[in-house]
């Protein structure tokens, strides 16, 4: 009979630390912040703002082109 309750706690103390770690490991996934759905952004929103951008740097561009002629010279990066 010794091996029996041997076994019976056993098994009891193995089936609390499972269902212990269980709960442990999914309460982590809750904690994980959660990206709200203003940040997410489908490719094709971001290629809109890229090519917005680049029309505004190459707007900026002629305009110092045109008001400070050597700018480019002066600040160049190597």
């Amino acid at each position: 009979m010794d091996a029996f309750e041997f076994v019976i706690a056993l098994i009891s103390l193995v089936g609390a630390f499972v269902t212990l770690w269980i709960f442990v490991l999914y309460q982590r996934k809750d904690r994980k912040p959660r990206s709200s759905a203003s940040n997410e952004y489908s490719l094709q929103e971001l290629s809109g703002m890229a090519q917005s951008m680049n029309e505004r740097i190459n707007t900026l561009e002629s305009i110092l082109d045109a008001e400070i002629p050597g700018w480019r010279d002066k600040h160049e990066q190597a």
